[in-house]
């Protein structure tokens, strides 16, 4: 992955680009007055100049980006010129934008001719002259959030369901669900999507916004963008009863059950039944398609998560702890319930005797639960299946993925393999850049065991649990189009390479071909590679803890100065000033950006000396078989919650 996606920026430079990009975000800000198509050209050309002055400041151009508000300066005179009320007013944010950058621009020693606020033409005013902002006061907000309040049962829920039901409600297509107003503000494991008051640094409106999102033919109005863009400036407001209330795909949201579900209780040890390898493969074998991973879940049962499934559907809790063969869960298996027809229902054969005692054995103990709950059922099936996989059976299930999922992005293309100690290189290239890729790994591995250090008495096929796959794939447009047929979901334009584990796959995805240098392909491996040898330590290894010690690893091997290192000190201080404290951080609250400059800080700080045993002796715990707190508090003696904050307080 490119480093620089993880460096923060100076303030004044952060200030500007959010001032100059925010025209990527307001776009339909102005289409009350439907413009004339010559009218429509004026707007986005200004926009797209403006756009073009903020990535050359972003990257230090400022000559190059005074240029091109000099450029927008000649537009707006143009357009003024014709005279139209209409192509003022949707000119008008523009114009705000650049009388803010032209006033940073001149900070940086810029010279620009003067700027002056031209007049309205004549007509009915909006916005005379006189009516223009003092010099140095801020700039108008995009909204006028004065007005009556977006409702999100009422405006925005319908909106969510309508045309992102069938991949984020009914299910988490690329980890993210917006099955509820909690679930929606979450966000996926990258980051929040939605920040209150904050349109421009919510990645919900850029998806819209880019065309990426919603997929298969839906289109969000301008009206409906402009309503999600109004309800999350007005600060994200949720104006029902219960934030963890289910949206129903395509329709309304429904009122909250007053019943409250059974509460979760952790498993002790000694039950004889256990839900993750015992019960949840059950539940996926027999349950998908219904109410685990549904389009559209029946009854109202969702039962993607333990939390979900122990809510229960329509007809209240489906599980009442303690009694297995009273619930109502075992009565449908069976076919006893007064009600509705017998489960699994679409045809398929019931459960076994055998199977339906096993479930109601568990229900009489207790119902209890030996996982994380925030887990999907899938994932805590697949981690109990591969916490008893021999590392070979691990490997064969990887490649039988890793073949699928190539095909399922590149349908037509033909298959190449290339076996490494450690990895299976698999694309479309050649055996040369297969194998080119497959040194690299190897040649990283050296540095990444010394991060996440393997058991003495490990083969090399053991120490990802299995042989991990490296999906090579020659364009960026190919790496892309993977993330999206295979993740369900779009990669920042600045990646080229990145990791996933889900407790069975385990691979990184990357480009590389032919035509590139060898070494620009090895440097954009080091990273998701560390990234990956510390996600496979456990089975609940947080994303910014592996996906920070990566990218810390990489920025420290490639500084070897003492000045380039003194930097990197530096960049840690200034990431940390972008964070409140540990739980808007553990909590998703930040943007991804945020999120992964400040796990690489965390990182950095567990890499020096005097922290390096604690992460050495987590590292070993994971290894272990402890969760990732318990090996946590085992190496650093404080939870993450308190060292993130100790950290801030010092940084501070």
């Amino acid at each position: 992955m490119k480093m620089n996606r993880i460096i923060p920026l100076p303030f004044r430079c952060t200030v500007l680009l959010v001032v100059l990009m925010g025209d990527i975000l307001v776009g339909g800000a102005a289409e009350a007055v439907e413009l004339d198509r010559r009218q429509k050209a004026i707007v986005s050309t200004i926009g797209a100049t403006i756009t073009r002055a903020g990535k050359d400041y972003f990257e230090g151009k400022y000559e190059s980006s005074g240029n091109e508000i000099r450029k927008a300066l000649e537009q707006v005179e143009r357009a003024v010129d014709l005279g139209s009320p209409e192509l003022y007013d949707a000119i008008v944010v523009h114009i705000d934008k650049i009388s803010r950058a032209h006033a940073m621009l001149e900070l940086e020693g810029v010279s620009l001719p003067p700027f002056r606020r031209p007049a309205r033409p004549t007509g009915t005013p909006s916005m005379s002259a006189s009516d223009a902002p003092a010099p140095g006061s801020p700039a108008p907000p995009f909204f006028d959030t004065s007005g009556t309040l977006v409702s999100f049962t009422k405006d925005v829920a319908p909106i969510l369901s309508g045309k992102c039901g069938r991949c984020h409600v009914s299910e988490r297509r690329g980890g993210f669900s917006a099955s509820s107003y909690a679930a929606l503000m979450k966000g996926p494991p990258e980051g929040v999507v939605v920040f209150a008051g904050d349109v421009i640094g919510s990645r919900l409106i850029e998806t819209i916004e880019t065309g990426d999102m919603p997929r298969g033919g839906t289109k969000v109005s301008a009206d409906e963008l402009r309503t999600l863009k109004e309800w999350i400036a007005q600060g994200a407001k949720f104006d029902g009863d219960d934030p963890n209330q289910m949206l129903a795909a395509g329709t309304a949201p429904t009122p909250a059950m007053d019943t409250k579900p059974p509460a979760i209780t952790q498993a002790t040890g000694k039950e004889t039944v256990s839900f993750s390898f015992d019960i949840a493969p059950l539940l996926v074998e027999n349950c998908g398609g219904c109410h685990i991973d549904a389009m559209q879940v029946r009854g109202g049962l969702r039962m993607d998560s333990f939390v979900q499934m122990m809510r229960g559907g329509d007809s209240g809790a489906i599980i009442t702890p303690g009694r297995g063969e009273a619930s109502l869960l075992v009565k449908k298996l069976r076919g006893t319930a007064t009600d509705g027809e017998r489960m699994p229902a679409g045809g398929r054969p019931p459960l076994g005797d055998d199977a339906i005692a096993l479930i109601s054995k568990w229900i009489d103990e207790g119902a209890t639960l030996d996982a994380n709950e925030s887990q999907p059922i899938k994932v805590i099936s697949k981690l109990a299946w591969a916490s008893r996989a021999t590392s070979a059976e691990k490997s064969a299930k990887r490649a039988e993925l890793a073949d699928r999922n190539f095909k399922l992005a590149n349908p037509s293309a033909p298959l190449a393999e290339h076996q490494t100690d450690h990895f299976r290189v698999v694309g479309s290239g050649s055996q040369e850049t297969l194998k080119v890729v497959g040194l690299a790994a190897e040649k990283h591995l050296k540095v990444a065991k010394s991060v996440a250090r393997p058991k003495s008495s490990t083969s090399d096929e053991d120490y990802f649990g299995g042989h991990a796959t490296i999906f090579v794939l020659p364009r960026r447009y190919d790496y892309s189009e993977f993330a999206k047929m295979v993740e369900q979901r779009s990669v920042p334009s600045d990646w080229s390479a990145h990791w996933q584990f889900d407790g069975i796959d385990a691979y990184v995805a990357t480009v590389a071909s032919e035509t590139e240098d060898e070494e620009a392909i090895e440097s954009r491996l080091l990273a998701p590679i560390v990234s990956l040898a510390v996600a496979t330590r456990g089975g609940d290894v947080p994303r910014w803890f592996a996906e920070g010690l990566g990218a810390a690893t990489a920025m420290q091997q490639n500084a070897k100065s003492r000045s380039e290192k003194e930097k990197l000190r530096t960049l840690a201080v200034e990431a940390a000033s972008s964070v409140k404290d540990a739980k808007a951080f553990l909590g998703n609250k930040l943007t991804p950006e945020q999120a992964d400059s400040f796990g690489t800080a965390l990182a950095m700080s567990m890499l020096e000396r005097n922290r390096r045993k604690g992460l050495e002796a987590t590292l070993r715990l994971l290894g272990d078989g402890k969760s990732f707190d318990d090996a946590f508090v085992g190496g650093f003696g404080v939870t993450p919650t308190v060292y993130i904050d100790q950290l801030l307080q010092f940084a501070r």
